[in-house]
C-alpha cells in the first residue's frame, strides 16, 4: 500500500505477555501497511512493556503504548484512551489474544463502507495448538494452517468454527455460501471514528466483559441508523485459548437499562455527559 497512515488498530490487552509478542509479529506480515498500532493496556505489568519495546526494535510499524494503573476490569476506558490517540479516520478492534491472518487488515481496509460496521469472526483454536506456537510459527504463516492435529482438535470439541478460518476472497462465493455474521465480536470489529464518537465511544459504566465491549456498541450504534457487515471468511483471526468469561450480573443490568433507554449516546465515554436534573 503506500505511505500512509489510513487505519489505526487498537489492541487491547492485559498481560499474557508472551502471548502479545506473537500478535505483534503477526503483525510485521501484515499485507496491508498503511496502519498504526495502539496498544490499550488496562494495567498489565512490566513483562507488557518490555515486549513492546522490543517489537519497536524489530518491526516496521508503528506502535504506541496507552497505560493505566491495574484497578480491576476498565477495558472501556483504555478503548476510549485509544480513540482519542489515534491517528487515522477508520478503526479496527481487537484482543491482545487474538492472531490475525496476513490480509486481516487488508480486508477491514477494503470492505470499509460509509454507515457501516465490519463483523469479523475468530476461530476458537485448543490449548495444545496455543502450546505449539512460537515466533517462527507465526512470521512463517504456519499458524494458519488447519492440518490433522487441529482438525482432531474440532473433532473432540477442543477447537470451535475451524471453518470461520477459510478465507473467501471472491465475493460471489462469499455470497452464495449464506455464512454471515450478524453481531459483533470485540475481538474483531472495525468502523469510521466518526461513528463509535457520534455514540460517545464505549460506555465505562461497564466492569467487566462480555457487554459493554460489544453487544452495547453494536446496539447504540444501530440506533444512528449504523448497521452491521458480515466479515464472515474474511480478516480471519485465530484465537489463543483461555478459560470462558463470563458477564457481571452489573453489566447485564447496565446492558438492560441501555436498551430501556434506546439513548445511543452514554453519560461516560469519550466525554462526560452531566444528566439533566
Amino acid at each position: 500500500m503506500n505511505g500512509s497512515l489510513d487505519l489505526s488498530l487498537v489492541i487491547a490487552v492485559y498481560n499474557r505477555a508472551e502471548v502479545l509478542r506473537l500478535v505483534l509479529a503477526a503483525l510485521e506480515r501484515q499485507s496491508y501497511r498503511g496502519f498504526e498500532a495502539i496498544i490499550a493496556d488496562d494495567g498489565s505489568g512490566p513483562a507488557v512493556a518490555e515486549v513492546i519495546a522490543e517489537a519497536r526494535r524489530l518491526y516496521r510499524y508503528p506502535i504506541s503504548h496507552l497505560w493505566h494503573k491495574d484497578s480491576g476490569w476498565r477495558k472501556n476506558v483504555m478503548l476510549n484512551k485509544a480513540i482519542r490517540a489515534s491517528k487515522s479516520s477508520y478503526l479496527v478492534f481487537i484482543d491482545g489474544d487474538c492472531l490475525p491472518a496476513r490480509h486481516f487488515l487488508a480486508d477491514h481496509w477494503t470492505e470499509r463502507e460509509r454507515g457501516r460496521v465490519l463483523l469479523g469472526r475468530r476461530v476458537e483454536m485448543s490449548g495444545r495448538w496455543a502450546n505449539s506456537l512460537t515466533v517462527d510459527k507465526i512470521k512463517s504463516g504456519k499458524f494458519e494452517r488447519i492440518g490433522f492435529g487441529e482438525i482432531m482438535d474440532g473433532i473432540k470439541g477442543k477447537a470451535l468454527r475451524l471453518e470461520d478460518g477459510i478465507r473467501i476472497g471472491n465475493w460471489f462465493l462469499r455470497r452464495i455460501s449464506l455464512r454471515k455474521s450478524d453481531r459483533i465480536l470485540g475481538s474483531n470489529f472495525s468502523l469510521h471514528k466518526e461513528d463509535i464518537t457520534a455514540i460517545n465511544g464505549f460506555d465505562e459504566e461497564y466492569d467487566g466483559p462480555g457487554q459493554g465491549e460489544d453487544s452495547d456498541i453494536q446496539y447504540r450504534l444501530s440506533l444512528i441508523g449504523v448497521t452491521g457487515k458480515s466479515l464472515r471468511n474474511l480478516a480471519v483471526q485465530y484465537h489463543v485459548y483461555h478459560s470462558r468469561t463470563v458477564p457481571s450480573e452489573k453489566s447485564l443490568k447496565r446492558f438492560e437499562e441501555v436498551t430501556r433507554s434506546k439513548n445511543p449516546i452514554c453519560r461516560a465515554g469519550l466525554r462526560r455527559i452531566e444528566e439533566a436534573g
